[in-house]
Formats: structure tokens, sequence, C-alpha cells
């Protein structure tokens, strides 16, 4: 029986609500294709007209139900809501949902000379101008819907009297079925459930459908209660109501279990210390009785709790392998057969869960030529993280074995300060591309906490574009998504966003020039006086002033783009990714001050050391000048205390916004160790050096005041007064 499904629908400014109005859609100019800034990019999009709007409306008339266009209409709805427009009821200028096969979906497709080919049905879509100011979204599945309401997302530009609704003709579906991101859970961060609602929200927004926690020891297993600390794990009814949420926004959730390696924070425990490959290591024990059982029980209670049909076994980077109790076998049979037929008796001992497995690449490979011997229903997941020109290596010889892959790049967060999009761009565009051209089925693009310190609402830079590489067909254009994520994803039309996250980037560069990598937290953390420290203050010395300018310069472009949206009256969309983004940069910019104010301490201290062994008395307070401005109320050493304790806190408001209070203290604990470092610094040059100098006119060699003795290069530095009061010693 045909089933009609009437919601019109006008998309209102809140203050304007009245159903009586009468609204006139009225032109206005319209962009090109190229200019829409969609992420993804549509496959084929023509002819864009652009129509003000003061209603759009909602009509359906799908044949084969209403569920599916209401859960793609209930997304809009709140979509828009978040902007500020709420939906009313009338009768004109639609976005409706048809049916490609059959009624006016297949009208219009006709009468646009469209075709919906057997590559949509699953998830494809097609958008089609539908009347005066109005569209449709012409789909065969549920999940056609939902992506062709997401475009429409993008499509409505601004709001209130100066919205705009941007309507192209477009045919979509995606390059790859599988479009993903393993998310680790288990080094630091663990999300809180409101943050991982957000994050189901905003992957499936970009097309996204698979999502994979990653855990060694932080879901609450039954079977190893001991390993899952209280407040740091994922309960089975928080998985449940996780999988239930992602579901609404067709995202599978596939769990992901450590199987083989990186199990340290289960295998610590004496009780568990029996199954691995060395005492208190990292590695199962492929020949120990416990092994097996341990595993399946596993993967048995995350099958009660995650229906979908794939489960990830890890089983990545076993170092420990062959070191150990397997060492008899891996000198007879060789690592990459015991690896191999370990990684088959775990596919035998799940079979009963009725799972696809999932594996990490980077063990097998290795040993191509036994690659064969898995079972062939296993997905076998390369990755590398790497801005290579080619990966073709790493995918074929799963390919030439019979096996499904999954290719997974990387977001380049991890112990960095902001994650390192120039690398992550080119690993996740040559790797998603070379494995399209080898028939990988999907791509999951892969978040890492090495360091403990992830702040995952810095990644959607990366994150956004994994799921445009994985959806769009053949390579991805760089540029074109650079130029295209601060409108797609935070509605800004300055163009301020691209060019902070572009400044970002030079940053990245610029560490790189001088062989420092990129902005890592080691540059953070590492007291510039050590030895260590010196050895980075030798490199970064000649682009430190380059590294603040690029830093301060994404701040002042955030900053810019916020006060344009103010004015405009219409917010920027995904905010936490602003705060986020300037953190990231203004840790950055810190880096650079740290090393500029060590410099400065021993340049200062230097000049002072050769003014008063001069014994001129008229010199005495030129030196007390010098003295001051390294240590004092506003001195070098104090610029750096400030700067750990004025992070710390916004880092803790980061971290709190994505993440459960677990973990949190462990990172603190770093600034504040900082902090005190340099606080008990300021004391000491209180007491032990200006005090001295007043007492004696004489100042103590280098490393007795702190200071590395070999002289830094000079750089400008103005001495400053000493303060009027506020010093508890007698001037003199």
């Amino acid at each position: 029986m045909r089933i009609y499904f009437a919601l019109a629908a006008l998309l209102l400014l809140c203050a304007n609500t009245s159903t009586s109005a009468q609204w006139r859609v009225t032109p206005a100019p319209a962009p090109a294709c190229s200019d829409l800034h969609l992420v993804p990019a549509p496959r084929e999009c023509v002819a864009v007209e652009a129509f003000r709007i003061g209603s759009v409306g909602l009509d359906s008339g799908y044949e084969k139900g209403a569920e599916d266009e209401v859960a793609a209409l209930k997304d809009l709805e709140e979509s828009l809501a978040t902007r500020g427009m709420s939906i009313h009821v009338n009768d004109a200028n639609s976005i409706m949902f048809l049916n490609a096969k059959t009624g006016q979906g297949k009208e219009l497709l006709e009468k646009d000379h469209l075709t919906f080919d057997p590559a949509m049905h699953d998830e494809g879509y097609a958008i089609v101008p539908a009347g005066a100011g109005g569209l449709a979204i012409i789909a065969e599945t549920s999940a056609g819907f939902f992506y062709g309401a997401q475009t429409v997302k993008q499509l409505i530009r601004g709001s209130g009297k100066d919205a705009v609704l941007l309507v192209p003709t477009i045919r979509d579906w995606p390059a790859m079925p599988h479009r993903g991101v393993s998310d680790d859970w288990s080094r630091g961060p663990l999300p809180n459930m409101e943050f991982l609602r957000r994050e189901i929200r905003t992957l499936a927004a970009y097309k996204l459908n698979t999502f994979s926690p990653y855990f060694e020891h932080t879901f609450a297993y039954a079977s190893t209660p001991v390993a899952a600390f209280p407040g740091g794990s994922i309960t089975p009814d928080e998985a449940r109501q996780l999988v239930e949420y992602a579901a609404q926004y067709h995202i599978t959730v596939i769990p992901e279990q450590e199987a083989f390696g990186h199990l340290h924070n289960v295998l610590k425990f004496e009780q568990y210390s029996g199954i691995g490959e060395a005492p208190h290591g990292a590695v199962l024990a492929p020949a120990d009785p416990g092994t097996l059982p341990q595993i399946k029980q596993w993967f048995g209670e995350l099958a009660e709790v995650f229906p979908g049909p794939y489960a990830h076994i890890g089983a990545d980077e076993t170092s420990e392998l062959g070191l150990g109790r397997s060492r008899d076998a891996v000198t007879s049979r060789g690592l990459g057969a015991v690896y191999l037929d370990f990684l088959t008796q775990i596919h035998t001992a799940l079979e009963p869960d009725h799972k696809q497995l999932l594996f990490w690449g980077d063990i097998a490979v290795n040993s191509p030529e036994l690659v064969s011997t898995l079972p062939k229903d296993m997905i076998a997941v390369p990755w590398q993280y790497d801005a290579e020109p080619d990966f073709t290596g790493l995918i074929l010889p799963f390919k030439n074995a019979g096996l499904e892959t999954w290719v997974a790049p990387g977001v380049n967060n991890w112990n960095r300060l902001y994650p390192n999009n120039n690398e992550a761009l080119g690993n996740i565009r040559a790797f998603v591309r070379d494995g399209q051209k080898l028939g990988s089925t999907g791509m999951l693009n892969t978040v890492w906490n090495d360091d403990g310190e992830g702040i995952f609402d810095e990644n959607w830079f990366g994150v956004l574009f994994g799921a445009a590489a994985g959806w769009q067909s053949g390579e991805s254009s760089e540029d074109a998504f650079k130029a295209s994520f601060g409108q797609a994803f935070h509605g800004d039309a300055t163009g301020k966003i691209d060019q902070a996250q572009q400044a970002i980037m030079a940053a990245h560069a610029l560490l790189k020039s001088v062989d420092l990598e990129d902005a890592r937290n080691d540059y953070f953390w590492v007291d510039p006086f050590s030895d260590p420290g010196q050895k980075v203050a030798a490199k970064i010395r000649p682009v430190v002033s380059q590294l603040r300018l690029d830093a301060e310069r994404a701040i002042t472009l955030l900053a810019e783009a916020r006060a344009a949206a103010k004015a405009a009256n219409q917010p920027l969309e995904n905010p936490e990714a602003l705060d986020a983004l300037e953190l990231g940069a203004r840790r950055i910019d810190f880096v650079g001050l740290k090393f500029q104010a060590a410099d400065d301490c021993v340049n200062l201290y230097n000049q002072a050391r050769a003014l008063s062994a001069t014994g001129d008395k008229a010199k005495r307070s030129e030196v007390a000048d010098l003295l001051y401005t390294i240590g004092s109320n506003n001195g070098r050493i104090e610029d750096i205390r400030d700067g750990y304790t004025l992070l710390r806190e916004l880092y803790r408001e980061a971290w709190l916004r994505d993440n459960r209070v677990y973990w949190l203290q462990a990172d603190l604990d770093r600034y504040d160790q900082s902090a005190q470092l340099w606080i008990a610094r300021g004391d000491k040059w209180d007491t032990q050096v200006i005090q001295h100098w007043y007492d004696t006119h004489t100042l103590p060699p280098p490393d007795e005041a702190g200071l590395p003795a070999v002289p830094a290069p000079l750089t400008p530095a103005t001495p400053q007064k000493p303060p009027k009061s506020g010093h508890w010693w007698k001037m003199g």
C-alpha cells in the first residue's frame, strides 16, 4: 500500500515562528560547484541555484515507509536547532525525501536526465531542484536519505533573514563501503558519554559509518575486573548505549580488544602474568593453555554488547614474541609462522561469536609467503602513518593472498602539541588512494594517545580529511580540503579558520626544517637548562621567532573569525574544536617563548657578570636591572612559570570537555611539576643571586646560579628596572 508521509516544514529563526506569515523565496547569487566547499565533496555536481529562505519545507512521499524519512528529518531538525532555527509546518517550498524507484522521485531523476546506478543503492543519494526554492533528496535506503540530509546541512548557509539555501544537482555515493575512525581509549583519555554522543553525531555528519574503540584494559570485563581501574573503564551498559545511539546515525561500532600484544596493563597484574610471553610483559604467550580461553572470554563478553558483524583482535607490534616462552618455537619454526599460526588459533576460538575478524597487518606483512595460511574471511588492516609516496607494498601481500583489506592511516596527533596535519594529510591521501586502487573495502583512520595527553577535539581536521578520502573516489585533493574545512566544519565564511590551521601546519614544517621533526610534546616539557634542553635550543634558535609568529597568527586569526561570526550573529559551529586549536597554538607559542626566555637568562647574566667584573660602582644599578630582568615579578623565569600555570587551566578545561576525570591528574601533575621547577628557580634567584649581589657585589658562576655554563648566542633583551617594593631584602 502506498504510504504518504507529509511533513512540510519552515526553517525560521526562533524569533520569527509565525506560521501565518507569507514568505517569499527570492534568488540569491549562486556559487559554482567548486565553491560549495562540501566535505566530503560530492561525486557529481552541476548547476547550483541559490535562494534566500524565509522558509524551507520538508515534505515526503517515500513508498517504503515513513521511518527512514523521520530519522533523516529528525537529524536535520536537531542540527538546525543548534543554529538557532526551528521547523514549522507549511505546504510550500519543500525539501522532499523521495524514493528513486517510483513516483515523483523517479520523475525528477528522468526530468534531469539522471540515473540512480546500482552502485548508489546502499548509501547513495541524489539532490535535485524541486519547485521554487526547494529540493528533493532522492535515495533507495535510509542511509542514502541520511547522507543526503547531511549534505543539505552544509548547503544551508547562515541563519535567519540572511539564510541561503544552495540547491545543486548532485549524484553522490561512497568509494569505500567502510569508512571509520579507530579511537584509542587505553592510554590516557577515556571519553565521557556526552562527548561520545557528540563524536558519533559529528562522524556521521561527514558520512563516516564505522567507529572502533581501542581497548587494552579499559573495558569493564567480568572476567578481568582487576585490570579495569574504577572510573577508568567503559561498562557494558555504557557500551550498549553507545551502540544504540550510533545505530541511529548509521554507524557500526567495532570493538578492538588487543588479543596478542599491547597487553602490559593486563599482564602487569600477578593473576594474569602467567599467560604472558615474559613475566609482567606486554605480549601473550601463544602456547600457554590459559591464553586462548582468556581471549575467548573477552570477545564473548564484547559480543554480548556489540552486536555488529565485526570484531578487531589487534595483534600489532608483538615485539616480545620469541624473546621469552616462545623462543624455541620461533627459533625452530620462524617468527612469522608462530605469529600467523596463533592468529589462526584465535580465529578458530572465536568462531562461535560469528564475527568477521580484523587484525593489524604490520607483523604479517613481513611474511608474505605465509599470509595465505590465514583464514580467508579475516580482514587485514595494514597501517603506516608517515606521508610516504606509495603504500601498495603494505596492501599487496594480503590482496595476493585473497584477504579483504582495510587501510589505516593516522591523524598524527600522538606525542604532539597539536596534530601534524602536514604529515597526516599526505599519509591519508596516498594510503587511501592506494587502498582504493587495490580494492580495499575500508578505511580506518587512527587516533592514538601514546603520551596520555590527547585532546580529541584537536583531531577533527585529520578526521574529516579521512572522511573525505574514504567517500571520494581516487586521490583526494589536500588543497581543496584545506580551502573547505573552515566552511564545512565551522560555518566560517571568512577563510580565517582555514588560515589558522595552515599557520599551525607552517609551525610544524618550520621545526622539521631544523631537524626537530615537528611540534612535539617533548619540547613543551623539557627543561631548557638541561643537557637535552640545550640540544633542542641549539636547533630551535634560528627559527624560534618565526615559530612564535606562526602560532600567534593562528590565535589572532581565530579571534578574528569569532569576532566576524559574532558581528554577523552567526555563531561558529563546533566551538570545542576551536578552543582546542587555540590551546594547541598557545602551547606551541609557549615552546618558543620558553627557549627565548632561557636564552635571555643566559645572555643577560653574561652581561651582568661582565659589568660586575669591572668593579665600577656606577655600573651596579645596571647589573641589578639585568638581574631583575632574569628573575623577579616580571622576569624571564616568571614568564616560563606563568606559561605552565596558565596553560594548565586551559588544558584541564579542554580535557574535561571530552573525557572522564580518569588519568587527568597524571597530566596536570606534569604542569604542576614544571611550574614548581620555575617557582623554585625564581626563589633561588631572589635569595642566592640578587640578594647575594646586594650583599657582596659579586656574582657566582652560571652553574652555581642555576644557568647553563655555555653562553647562548646573544639575542635582544631589554633589562627591567628593579621593583620599588615587594622584595624582602634591602636595597644596597
